[in-house]
């Protein structure tokens, strides 16, 4: 499904106990800001203090309690333990992640490969299974919604990108399991949502050095995904017309799509968001 309505929201957001990981910087810190007010509990993850306390003293400003936690989302059983243990939850967002890729058109060292991997695809479901286990013990609204979890992908979910081949696998992967599970989910009462973005200014994107069409600011994307989350959407891709690209070129021979997406450089070296 696709969206590309930046109208502010019509009303504060719905949910008032929310965790995000990686909110220290980039999309993460957009959503948390805008998830943030009177009556919102906002449990916050990232791996730099400094800035995820930035963050959390912004959202504070704005009336929210705010629980910051220094955590590595590749650690499966530190992640568990918060997760378990912070309450209630009424929204989890698999936000953090890296971005790297092979700027000087070689493969991508093995740890590179394994780093990408544990981080965008092992670190999104070290959040998104633990957060399906605390809703799954939780009682649903009048709607028979228990909670809402949303995990970003990509728009390059939709390409083989030789440029940055493991991101794109990561992602294609990730929001192929969230949008296969979210059909069982939802017998459970747990709205499951794959947001897949394209160009975002944030950190992870700073040192692409190839064009980004479509690029928007992250307090943008944050409005478009948090609307899209409320609604209850599967897979959520923006822009319409980047993502209908990107379907477009992935349909294509792999020689042919592997060709027309090597044309700029890869992406650089690892970036955290």
């Amino acid at each position: 499904m696709s969206q590309n309505n930046t109208a502010p929201l019509a009303s504060p957001s719905p949910f008032h106990d929310v965790l995000i990981t990686g909110a220290s910087a980039g999309l993460g810190a957009a959503l948390a800001q805008l998830c943030a007010g009177p009556d919102v509990r906002l449990y916050l993850s990232g791996r730099d203090s400094t800035r995820l306390e930035m963050v959390a003293a912004t959202c504070r400003a704005k009336g929210a309690s705010v629980f910051p936690r220094c955590l590595d989302v590749r650690d499966g059983q530190a992640m568990a333990d918060w997760i378990a243990g912070v309450g209630r939850l009424d929204l989890v967002i698999a936000n953090a992640g890296i971005g790297a890729g092979s700027e000087d058109g070689t493969p991508e060292s093995a740890d590179q490969v394994r780093t990408v991997l544990a981080t965008n695809l092992d670190g999104a479901l070290n959040t998104v299974l633990p957060a399906m286990a605390v809703m799954q013990a939780q009682v649903a609204d009048a709607q028979g919604v228990r909670g809402h979890i949303a995990a970003i992908a990509s728009i390059a979910a939709f390409v083989p990108g030789p440029g940055a081949a493991t991101y794109c696998a990561a992602k294609v992967a990730l929001d192929r399991w969230m949008v296969a599970t979210a059909h069982l989910a939802a017998g459970q009462g747990i709205v499951m949502s794959s947001i897949c973005p394209g160009y975002v200014r944030t950190p992870l994107t700073a040192g692409n050095k190839f064009p980004m069409p479509g690029l928007m600011d992250a307090d943008r994307a944050a409005v478009i995904i948090l609307r899209g989350i409320t609604r209850g959407v599967r897979r959520l891709a923006f822009p319409w017309w980047v993502a209908g690209l990107a379907r477009l070129v992935g349909a294509l021979p792999p020689r042919v799509s592997t060709w027309i997406l090597s044309r700029p450089p890869g992406k650089a070296a690892m970036v955290a968001d």
